[in-house]
């Protein structure tokens, strides 16, 4: 249910209404425009007479019922587009953000030199596994506690800000101790459990999209984040698994102007997991940008052919340098911007 409240309402009617969705047991998430405030109604039961009793309330101008499964992530409860602010960094705004970086944190010298050749092409946040899923136990699964303080250091180094993923519930306050955005990631996109509590840790939250998840499914998922109070939430298309077997994953580009037609939240586009091929990677990331995305993440490495983990779709510092001016020209054709991070920062 929502609550429209009426242009010239007051901060003492809004507080009163908010105060009796909580007298009931239930939820209020407000969302406050410039012309006029939106309170969500959320919980279970919602008394069926709630629309009648609110109606009647000073300052109320409408109420609505919601019948869609998911409340927080779609545009009734917020009608205006989310943008996400990460140190200096804004994802979902006018611009497009590139998040750039290895797979895999290998090392120190290799997770530097990373950091340094994406942002001097124009990445603004670096991406780097400290804690890696594989599909095979005997495949590398990351440096743990030392990946996460050598990503601490290149951050140091260049100033972005970075994104790493969190597996476990457990994992939740060691991971959030380094990292501006906790990712959770496709095996993990409907672990509710760690869904739940990633959401109570009061940083951004990057859902990437499960291997075979409905976009319903993929918004509900970020409602279980959102329900914890956390509104920084992106969503990232990184490819579904289909009957095809010449790329890793089928990145579904549809999926953009799709969730930005049923939600607030910024998107994003990850090709190097739908490609799982280098040289497919550029053609699919400016298709995502001529699609709407907000953004994309890209996998490079100093050295991808002896890359411990997704070498094979990891770009050379050189091609990743020499992607960035196409993803500017293909930005600048739909309406969006591409600025380059600030090199400054770089030692």
């Amino acid at each position: 249910m929502i609550i429209v409240m009426e242009r010239t309402a007051t901060r003492q009617q809004i507080d009163a209404i908010v105060s009796r969705i909580q007298a009931l047991g239930l939820a209020a998430h407000l969302s406050e425009g410039e012309e006029r405030t939106i309170i969500g109604v959320v919980g279970s039961p919602l008394p069926p007479t709630l629309d009648s009793e609110f109606e009647i309330h000073a300052g109320v101008q409408q109420v609505v019922r919601i019948t869609k499964k998911y409340k927080l992530t779609g545009w009734d409860f917020h009608p205006h587009k989310t943008t996400i602010a990460v140190r200096d960094v804004v994802i979902g705004g006018d611009q497009i953000t590139v998040m750039a970086g290895p797979c895999s944190v290998e090392s120190e010298e290799q997770t530097v030199s990373t950091a340094r050749a994406a942002k001097a092409a124009g990445a603004h946040i670096l991406r780097g596994g400290a804690y890696k899923p594989r599909t095979s136990p005997y495949e590398f699964r990351g440096l743990g506690r030392r990946g996460l303080e050598i990503l601490a250091t290149a951050r140091e180094e260049t100033g972005m800000p970075i994104i790493t993923e969190v597996m476990t519930p457990s994992d939740i306050d060691e991971v959030g101790e380094f990292t501006d955005i906790f990712q959770i990631g496709a095996r993990n996109s409907q672990n509710y459990l760690l869904l739940e509590e990633v959401g109570k840790a009061g940083k951004p939250v990057m859902l990437k999209r499960g291997l075979s998840m409905l976009m319903e499914e993929w918004l509900l998922a970020a409602e279980y984040v959102m329900a914890q109070g956390n509104p920084d939430v992106i969503l990232c298309e990184r490819g579904i698994r289909t009957f095809e077997s010449a790329t890793r994953n089928t990145l579904d580009v549809s999926a953009v102007p799709v969730i930005r037609g049923m939600s607030h939240l910024p998107i994003i586009v990850d090709p190097s997991h739908a490609a799982g091929k280098r040289a497919l990677v550029p053609a699919l990331a400016l298709a995502g940008i001529a699609a709407g995305a907000d953004g994309l993440m890209i996998e490079t490495h100093p050295s991808p052919d002896h890359a411990l983990s997704d070498g094979a779709q990891s770009l050379t510092f050189a091609q990743f340098a020499e992607l960035m001016p196409r993803v500017a020209a293909v930005a600048a054709a739909v309406g969006r911007s591409f600025s380059a991070a600030e090199t400054s920062a770089v030692v």
